[in-house]
């Protein structure tokens, strides 16, 4: 199983980066933050959803890090903060090595299960033979 430095990755700050990711409205708003800041009333425009209720997935956001707000005037703009992201990423990178490492040694087996099944098999000793 893959190992850990003690405190590399915060897991309270993990699990708060992977509850933002679980909900796909969520996820929708990092991608069109991706594409540039923008607000809440930009953010709302494609859902079928009230600006209080984009309120309220943005604070989920905000609360793991992944969005900021800034000040522009008399606008606030959300901005994507993709460091959260990056340490998901780190996490999950640490996983596919590790099944990739047992596919490996799964593909070796069954490789050396193949070749001793296509070797010619010698005759059985039978007692007439002696």
């Amino acid at each position: 199983m893959p190992s850990f430095t003690a405190g590399a990755i915060d897991p309270g700050r993990l699990d708060d980066t992977f509850a933002a990711l679980a909900d796909p409205t969520r996820r929708a708003i990092l991608t069109r933050l991706a594409l540039g800041d923008a607000t809440v009333t930009e953010l709302a425009e494609p859902f079928a959803m009230s600006q209080p209720a984009i309120s309220k997935h943005l604070r989920v956001l905000e609360r793991a890090g992944l969005v900021s707000t800034t000040t522009d005037g008399r606008n606030r703009p959300r901005h994507l903060e993709a460091g959260p992201l990056g340490v998901a990423t780190e996490w999950l990178v640490t996983y596919r090595k590790y099944w990739e490492a047992s596919f490996a040694r799964l593909d070796d087996l069954l490789d050396d299960l193949q070749r001793a099944r296509s070797r010619p098999k010698r005759p059985a000793n039978r007692p007439e033979d002696r």
